[in-house]
């Protein structure tokens, strides 16, 4: 567990669309999933919707019946995180699962060690499962980055963004009541509400999966549009 001295200033982080570009693996297992239980893949806009949400949520809203929901789940559970089916950017030639078909914006390193140096607590937020979440962090290195890495659980028990905030907030033992405050940082409508719900601020981050609008209309407290404007964003936040 994190230390519990206080205040501090917490700065939760989504991961899909704000610490990684994670479209081709996560899209790539959405389409394998249909193909799998035999129903005609979503047009490409809604694709895109799916990442940021939980899985079963955007197949629901797809309209996948609840008697193939768990099917289309665990194949695309399999090809996220086991089955090697997608070209790794990384090393070309070479097969990884949906997981690893993906990559840190850049400057994302930098942007974190600085948050880090300036004395933020840094946790990663993400409506991704926790099971996944934790090989993609290490794959990539953001675990050394952060001070936690926090997601939904595998049982559907916590899916919800508000519920993974409220997780991360436990596991790191924040106290509001000691002057512990505490920013979302996101690229989607879900992190907007979430941190809302618990009475916290998002701020949006417009080089993610957002459409145009959405940021705004579901009032993120500020958005900015490149990597390169986080850390000075988080510190004129804390600052007010």
């Amino acid at each position: 567990m994190t230390t519990t001295t206080s205040p501090r200033n917490v700065v939760l982080l989504d991961l899909d669309g704000t610490l990684t570009k994670s479209d081709p693996g996560i899209l790539g297992s959405v389409v394998k999933a249909y193909e799998t239980i035999g129903i005609p893949v979503p047009d490409d806009a809604e694709l895109r919707r799916f990442i940021g949400p939980a899985i079963i949520q955007s197949f629901r809203r797809n309209h996948i019946p609840d008697d193939l929901l768990p099917k289309a789940v665990d194949a695309y559970r399999a090809y996220y995180s086991t089955i090697p089916a997608f070209d790794d950017p990384q090393h070309p030639g070479d097969k990884v699962p949906g997981q690893f078909c993906n990559g840190l914006y850049a400057g994302i390193p930098e942007q974190l060690a600085s948050l880090k140096d300036a004395g933020y607590l840094l946790a990663v937020a993400t409506a991704k499962p926790e099971y996944q979440a934790m090989p993609v962090c290490e794959h990539f290195g953001i675990d050394a980055m952060v001070d936690g890495v926090y997601g939904a659980s595998k049982d559907g028990s916590r899916i919800d963004k508000d519920q993974v905030i409220r997780y991360a907030c436990r596991s790191i033992a924040f106290d509001a009541s000691r002057g512990d405050q505490a920013l979302m940082v996101g690229d989607r409508w879900t992190d907007v509400d979430g941190a809302k719900t618990c009475g916290f601020d998002c701020l949006g981050c417009r080089w993610g999966y957002a459409e145009t609008g959405e940021l705004e209309s579901h009032g993120a407290v500020r958005i900015i549009d490149h990597v390169d404007e986080l850390s000075n964003a988080v510190a004129a936040y804390f600052s007010r």
